[in-house]
Parts: C-alpha cells; sequence; structure tokens
C-alpha cells in the first residue's frame, strides 16, 4: 500500500521571556545550543528611527522558542521565523525589515527600517568568554563576520559598530549601586533598584567600599548627616565611579564642598558629585525621591556608555 509522507512543519516562534539583558540571552543561545541548535540575531544597521541601539540581540532556538529585541516588539516573530530558517539551512543570513524591506507587510512604527544579522552557532565559546568577562564586571566584545560566518571575542569598542566587513559589538557588566544610608530613603531607593535589575549592595557607615565601586558603579549616599557619608564619599571620589550623588540641600552641599576642600579634594573631584541627588528638584517623600535617583542614575550611564 502506497504511504505519503506527511509534510515537515517549522516551529511555530513562540517567545520565551521578555528579557532584554544581554547576558541572559547569550545564556539562553548557549542553553539552546546544547539542546540542539540555536541562532543568535543582531541588529547591525538603522535607517532612520529605531527602537534599539546597534548591536541589541536576539536569541532563537531549533525548537521555536526566543528572546530579547531588535525592534519595538513589531518583527521579533519574522525574525525568529527567519533565524529557523538559517538553523534548517546551516547558513547564516541578513534580512531587512521596514524602509528598505521587501517585507511590504511589516511596518516599523517609527518608520525607518533594520537589518538583522542571522547567525548559526556553530559553537559557544565566544558567549561564554562573554559571560565569564561579565561575570568579572569586565567589559568584552565580539566580532561578527558575515563572510566567514563566524564570531569571535575581541577587546571591546567605545560601541557596536561595522569595522571593515566585520561588525563588533561591546557588552557591559550591569549598573551595581553602591548605597549607603540607614534612611527610609536608602530603603526606598534599594527596592526600586533591585526591581529594576539592577545589582544593590548597601554599606553601613564605617564600611568599606573602594574594592566593589567599579566604572560600572553609581555611588549614592543617603545620609542626613554629613560625617555618616564621610568614608564612602571618599572612597567614591578616589574611584572611577561613574555617579556620585549625595542627599542634601544646596546649603548642606556647601558645607559638604568646605569639608572636602580641607581635605585637599580638588574641584574637578567635587564636581563629580551630584547634589543635590536626583533628576528633579526637591522631594518630599521617598518613593519620589528613589525614582528620581534612579532616572538620574541611568540618564549618567547612558551619557557615560552611550
Amino acid at each position: 500500500m502506497d504511504q505519503t509522507l506527511a509534510p515537515i512543519t517549522a516551529p511555530i516562534p513562540v517567545r520565551a521571556s521578555s528579557t532584554d539583558d544581554p547576558a541572559e540571552l547569550l545564556r539562553f543561545a548557549i542553553d539552546a545550543h546544547g539542546l540542539g541548535a540555536a541562532a543568535l540575531a543582531t541588529l547591525v544597521d538603522i535607517r532612520g528611527g529605531a527602537a534599539r541601539a546597534l548591536g541589541a540581540h536576539m536569541a532563537v532556538a531549533a525548537d521555536g522558542r526566543f528572546c530579547g529585541y531588535v525592534s519595538g516588539g513589531c518583527v521579533e516573530a519574522a525574525v525568529a521565523s527567519e533565524a529557523l530558517l538559517a538553523m534548517a539551512e546551516g547558513r547564516d543570513r541578513t534580512v531587512k525589515f521596514g524602509d528598505g524591506s521587501p517585507f511590504f507587510d511589516i511596518v516599523l512604527p517609527c518608520g525607518g527600517g533594520i537589518t538583522v544579522a542571522i547567525h548559526v552557532l556553530k559553537d559557544v565559546g565566544a558567549l561564554r568568554h562573554v559571560l565569564d568577562r561579565l561575570e568579572r564586571r569586565q567589559a568584552p566584545g565580539l566580532a561578527y563576520s558575515p563572510e566567514r560566518q563566524t564570531l569571535e571575542p575581541i577587546d571591546p569598542l567605545p560601541r557596536a559598530c561595522w569595522l571593515d566587513r566585520d561588525f563588533l559589538t561591546v557588552y557591559r557588566p550591569r549598573t551595581r549601586i553602591v548605597l549607603s544610608g540607614q534612611t527610609i530613603e536608602a530603603q526606598a531607593v534599594a527596592r526600586l533598584a533591585e526591581a529594576s535589575g539592577y545589582d544593590v549592595i548597601v554599606r553601613g557607615r564605617g564600611e568599606g567600599a573602594a574594592d566593589i565601586i567599579d566604572p560600572f558603579t553609581a555611588a549614592v549616599l543617603l545620609h542626613h548627616d554629613l560625617d555618616a557619608e564621610c568614608a564612602i564619599l571618599e572612597a567614591a571620589l578616589h574611584s572611577p565611579a561613574f555617579y556620585i550623588g549625595a542627599l542634601g540641600s544646596t546649603r548642606t552641599h556647601r558645607r559638604r564642598v568646605e569639608r572636602l576642600t580641607a581635605m585637599a579634594f580638588g574641584q574637578d573631584d567635587i564636581r563629580r558629585i551630584k547634589a543635590p541627588i536626583g533628576m528633579f528638584g526637591p522631594t518630599r517623600d521617598a518613593t519620589s525621591l528613589a525614582l528620581s535617583v534612579l532616572a538620574d542614575i541611568a540618564a549618567a550611564r547612558l551619557v557615560a556608555y552611550a
């Protein structure tokens, strides 16, 4: 009796998580590769406006699960479908969406266009390198070659870009907040920062902080007493922290400046301190202050590592 084989259907893309944390995306890709196959999609070109920055990733598993974003959520399922085709063929591919794309039915809300490079992972050594460096709070980089269809570790450049025929992606450790203070304001900042995915370390009066403040750290001093903040403020000013903020009024800060000047800190050092702390004016409750502080930190991080 003749038998006909049932057609093989491709998996249906389904979002596995809503994370856009690069480290989590790379872990997802490593796990998916270990289970069979995986692809890493990278935003490599922007035409006009875009919801994500160059270097943004998606990770796609062979069973259709995916995570990450290369746009505002409007093209990700289509990118996952292209990644599944690339895995089936065993070859990388580059796809355009929006302006200049053959997919006329997929329109980006911003009206611009993006190009996404899809790399079928052959091994995950380069991804493990990135995760290892991030774990040690160092900034790694990857070079993707469309011609060779390879992904290799590199020393990072200041930002993601094309260099000759390779696309270079840079990764940076997540923001760490070293928080000093036993106030209700400190408690509110800690809660909101942890909920936002920041790495929060609380330091009490007199506790050391010099060994944990790196270039990706914001030092937040929420004391109502200048004596209580003295030790950690001095450590922060001697550190490469990208943000230093201190609680207190303009009058309090003048007293702080006098103290620091007497301690032989220069004006360039003192100008690093954001005081009064926060992005918007005086606040009268702990939650508003926490929002103001975290918004200020987020803005400072973008300026430092755009």
